[in-house]
């Protein structure tokens, strides 16, 4: 049997593509509730998370409004109060928000806990990227999640590692290639009728003309769009540090302005299975302090 050449290219891209870290487990798809926006952009909310190794203050950006206000009614209702601090990766990330990991016992399986509902994306991007304590927002994979819609309640805190400059261009370039990757997929499921009839049809040669004109698209779609480091990206993550491979994939909406030193406690806890702490390390109450 002759070997389909559309369904080689597409098996060739999914072997580049690469799991990002960040994930929420929830397949949770509902609409966020309304949010009451505020058209005060200068003065930006502050909420203290009191941690049981310490206090964290972040600092909510106006220009992500769903994920600000939404943070801000969870933190109200006291949806945070308990909650753990459920996956930790030394020089990645703090993951926290699952509503489920209040009572969760020690063996327990986390990060499928959320509200319900998810948050359209809000990229603000380069402005605000993933320098070490940038405050994002988890989500599911791109597979069920093509929008890159938000968890209803999943965070994390960004801790990462600095940098070289070569290994930020060879970084960028990958970046761009996995951009790539994900257009085209995007065009392949938009055009999946059109594959299933060239399938059951035996055509060989429109496959191949469906293959060449998606690439194409996808070539011309990446050229206006190719990421890029801005010199301020370039600085933070060869200064302090950060995840840069997250950038433009997750919604940042926040950063820590003072409890840095707690988030790298956090960080430095031990961890058991599914990279969560193996003692117990939670939010014991957050409160909106400006």
């Amino acid at each position: 049997m002759k070997r389909n050449l559309f369904l080689s290219f597409v098996m060739a891209a999914f072997s580049f593509m690469t799991c990002l870290a960040i994930n929420s487990n929830s397949e949770s798809q509902s609409i966020a509730p309304d949010q009451k926006q505020t058209n005060d952009n200068t003065k930006m909310t502050q909420v203290k998370l009191e941690t049981s190794l310490g206090d964290i203050v972040v600092e909510l950006y106006n220009e992500t409004p769903l994920h600000r206000d939404n943070f801000i009614k969870l933190v109200k209702e006291g949806y945070y109060d308990g909650v753990l601090f459920h996956r930790v990766i030394k020089d990645f990330m703090i993951q926290t928000g699952d509503g489920k990991s209040k009572t969760a016992g020690p063996n327990t399986m986390l990060g499928d806990g959320d509200p319900g509902y998810t948050i359209p994306a809000e990229f603000v991007y380069p402005k605000y990227f993933h320098k070490r304590g940038a405050l994002a927002a988890a989500r599911t994979g791109d597979q069920v999640n093509p929008e890159r819609r938000s968890s209803g309640s999943q965070f994390y805190i960004v801790t990462g590692k600095i940098f070289g400059s070569e290994e930020l261009k060879m970084m960028a370039q990958g970046m761009a290639d996995m951009q790539k990757k994900n257009i085209f997929m995007r065009l392949v499921n938009e055009n999946r009728q059109r594959i299933d009839e060239l399938q059951r049809n035996h055509d060989d040669a429109g496959i191949q003309a469906l293959q060449t004109e998606l690439i194409q698209l996808t070539e011309a779609e990446a050229a206006s769009a190719i990421p890029s480091m801005t010199d301020e990206q370039l600085n933070a993550y060869t200064s302090v540090g950060g995840t840069p491979h997250l950038d433009g994939q997750y919604t940042v909406f926040g950063e820590v302005i003072s409890g840095m030193d707690v988030v790298d406690m956090i960080q430095n806890v031990e961890t058991g299975s599914a990279d969560r702490p193996v003692t117990d390390v939670k939010i014991i109450k957050a409160t909106i302090v400006k």
